[in-house]
Order: C-alpha cells, then structure tokens, then sequence
C-alpha cells in the first residue's frame, strides 16, 4: 500500500504530510528496486542517461538545499560543493544508500518540523533570488523527489536488462522496512 494511503502522520497537517510520504515512497521504491544493484550497475549511463547513483545523490541533496531554503537560510559552502559531486562516477553502493537513506530521514525531521510553518510566508531560490514560498518549496520537495525517484527506477531497468555489463544485481542489503522518524 502506497504511504498516503496509510493513514500514518495524521497529526501533521496536510502539506507536511503529503511531503513525508512522498519522501516514504521514494525510499521504499528505492530500496525494493535499486538496492540490488551492484557498484557498476549503480554508476551505469545506459543510452548516456544520468546513473542511479546521480538520481540517489541529487534527491536528498536537493531536499537539503530545497528545505534550507524553505527555512529562510542560504546555503553553505558545504552544499554548494556537494552539488558539484552529484555527478561523480565510482560511487559505492554502501556510501551511495547509507547517503540517500541518511538524507531522506533528515529531510522527513526538518518537514516535521516545519508542519505549523505559514505556508505562505515567502521565499527565494538561488542565487538570482527567485521568489517562492515556504509551501511552494515542499510541494517541490515532493515533487522533485518523485521525479527523479522515477528516473532511478527505469534507468535501473534499464541496467537490469542488459544495459550496463555481467554483474548488474548482487545480494540485496537487509532491507529497513520502517516508517521515516517522526521526531
């Protein structure tokens, strides 16, 4: 069953609540259909498509720049570099899923903690200060996460049919079936 089906975070209000289990899905779908993949498989560009690692990386980093914004901060020296390396070939399976589900459980904390946030309090983006708004900015939290969680999925079909070598899968990692921290 999906996560907004769940009936799970009834105590945050809509927006929060639809962020956090966009967030859900997204490890979830992850973890069924990603964590098998092997560190080649991970770094493959079938077609010159950007590798799953790259998806994995760019979705909680993203979430931190997005929600830092959202909490009316700009970045740190530390995200701008991060940025830079989204890229990167040679990525490890274990420091490529220990990041994405490391990054997905921070973000799940600070959207909770931004639940009774003024949705309409504004916002600006980047470096050309772009306007938005706190709400504007989880709803693209959400948004931005499923996109490239949906990338990640079919470029791993991709590699798993073919289109990155010999050793594509290997022993799935024990899988975390639990809910993202509500605190």
């Amino acid at each position: 069953m999906e996560p907004w089906l769940s009936g799970t975070y009834s105590d945050l209000p809509p927006v929060a609540r639809a962020v956090i289990h966009a967030l859900e899905l997204a490890r979830e779908d992850v973890e069924t259909r990603c964590a098998t993949l092997t560190d080649d498989a991970l770094n493959a560009r079938p077609a010159d498509l950007a590798p799953v690692a790259f998806h994995l990386r760019h979705m909680v980093r993203s979430l931190d720049r997005l929600l830092t914004y959202a909490e009316g901060e700009p970045l740190s020296p530390g995200q701008l570099a991060g940025l830079q390396t989204e890229l990167d070939p040679g990525a490890t399976r274990a420091e490529v899923f220990r990041e994405f589900r490391e990054g997905i459980a921070a973000a799940a904390r600070r959207v909770r903690g931004m639940a009774a946030a003024d949705l309409e309090q504004p916002r600006v983006v980047g470096r050309k200060a772009l306007p938005t708004t706190v709400g504007g900015l989880l709803v693209h939290c959400a948004d931005h996460t499923q996109r490239h969680t949906g990338q990640a999925l079919t470029t791993a079909k991709i590699v798993l049919a073919g289109g990155s070598g010999e050793h594509a899968v290997s022993t799935p990692p024990a899988t975390q079936n639990q809910q993202l921290p509500e605190g």
